[in-house]
């Protein structure tokens, strides 16, 4: 049974320490069995409430909401760790629009998008992003996920090769796992790097083709590449170039284009995907290309939209709906009360001693350190009546936990300060009882001991 009472002892070590990487190839013949390690090293930190993940809401993902740790302890607060930059989520007219998807056409696609599960408003918005990327055909997905994944498993062929940056999301990397062998990472935002992979490999190889993967706007550390340096380094090593605009499209920009728009790269880019989990009220994603002979490639190519079902009705009205706010007045309002928020909670965690990364965008990482220092803030920031995501190794570098502050256009000045401050008194009280459990464990490696007990092998 899950222990779900705090034990209100010491916390032992192995709560305090790991990773998830450390059972990430677990081995053995058994391999529902061989999986219990991980449990039981969770479980552990869930008992003395280190467990940070799978939440649950109990209300609408606003500004302030109610929520429930997995194993059941409610939480209550303002709340930094929903993502709904600008607070689409339960705009009136988005509701509207689901409701009378519903009303047309129930609640289900009932088919894969090669087959018969498009409907108007999937057709609608696949015109209205094409539109709104100056006119380069698209291509729906079901989750964003599934969207990144497809843009490269369905271009890539084994002879070809994958750059990318050692940061991209995993559906980027799975999906280049999934095509070829030929997958060279390079350092975060190192154009030095990128050129030298680019150079080796056409040195080798002048036949096959290149895909340089990047994101723009890294979610972990809020920071964006030079897409023009990476078109150029494209153009001169005959490579296409593919990006991933899941975190800024829609929410960063005067027209709502992220770094794309502020780039001037709309155009420059081959490849764009896009997430509508993050700014567009609803799960799915999409692929953008610059030929329609494309498109309809990754239609049937590509396994995460041919063999899964397509949007929802009622997703795709929802998103359609979303896109119209986006590119209204309205829409260009919203970001910039959010871009307002987020260089306010910059300055302020600055002015309060907090160490914020990246640039500024609706992800505001705030710098933590040792991830038992962390687990420990996150507890605290739970306790103190405000929601925040922490991020830890392997998401992050080791001794770089974080938290991903996730700011809307909803939230008022009072809600920054709010979360500021107790910000900052959950990991003043963390640091306090991390350097005294750094101590004791000090004091007990140091401290000879005598035993008249036989040894006893700890294996299993």
């Amino acid at each position: 049974m899950t222990n779900t009472t705090k034990d209100k002892g010491r916390i032992p070590e192995a709560a305090l320490t790991g990773s998830l990487r450390e059972y990430r190839v677990p081995t053995g013949t058994d391999m529902i069995k061989r999986v219990d390690g991980f449990f039981q090293w969770q479980d552990l930190r869930r008992s003395h409430n280190l467990w940070p993940y799978a939440k649950s809401t109990a209300t609408a993902p606003r500004t302030h909401t109610t929520a429930k740790t997995d194993c059941g302890t409610d939480l209550s607060g303002v709340n930094f760790a929903s993502q709904d930059y600008l607070s689409l989520a339960s705009h009136p007219r988005i509701k509207e629009a689901a409701q009378k998807a519903i009303t047309d056409y129930g609640v289900h696609s009932a088919g894969s998008a090669a087959l018969l599960g498009n409907t108007r408003q999937s057709l609608a918005l696949e015109d209205e992003i094409s539109d709104f990327l100056y006119g380069r055909p698209t291509v729906l997905f079901p989750t964003g996920w599934s969207a990144g994944f497809a843009a490269v498993q369905g271009l890539v062929r084994p002879d070809d090769h994958v750059v990318m940056d050692v940061l991209a999301h995993s559906c980027l990397q799975e999906g280049a796992r999934a095509s070829t062998s030929n997958i060279h990472f390079h350092g975060h935002l190192n154009l030095k790097a990128v050129e030298r992979r680019l150079q080796r490999i056409r040195a080798n190889d002048a036949q096959n083709g290149i895909l340089l993967v990047t994101e723009s706007l890294f979610s972990m550390h809020s920071d964006t590449p030079d897409i023009g340096a990476l078109r150029a380094l494209c153009d001169e090593y005959n490579a296409m170039l593919l990006v991933d605009c899941a975190h800024d499209f829609g929410s960063i920009g005067e027209a709502g284009l992220g770094h794309l728009g502020l780039q001037n790269m709309v155009d420059a880019s081959d490849v764009i995907i896009g997430s509508f989990s993050k700014t567009f009220a609803s799960n799915g994603g999409f692929v953008s290309v610059k030929t329609r002979e494309a498109a309809e490639y990754l239609k049937y190519y590509s396994a995460t939209q041919t063999f899964s079902n397509a949007l929802s009705p009622i997703q795709a009205a929802s998103v359609l709906e979303a896109f119209k706010i986006v590119r209204s007045t309205e829409g260009k309002q919203r970001r910039k009360s959010l871009m307002d928020n987020v260089l306010y909670m910059r300055k302020e965690m600055g002015l309060h001693g907090l160490e914020t990364l990246g640039d500024p965008s609706a992800i505001v990482p705030v710098r933590v350190g040792a991830e038992g220092l962390a687990r420990i803030a996150s507890r605290n920031l739970s306790g103190l009546g405000a929601i925040a995501n922490l991020v830890e190794y392997p998401a992050v570098p080791q001794g770089g936990a974080r938290f991903r502050v996730q700011v809307m256009s909803d939230h008022s000045k009072e809600d920054i300060d709010l979360l500021v401050q107790l910000m900052q008194q959950a990991m003043k009280d963390a640091e306090v009882e991390y350097r005294t459990y750094r101590e004791d464990e000090n004091s007990i490696m140091h401290t000879p001991t005598i035993s008249t007990e036989e040894p006893t092998s700890q294996a299993a």
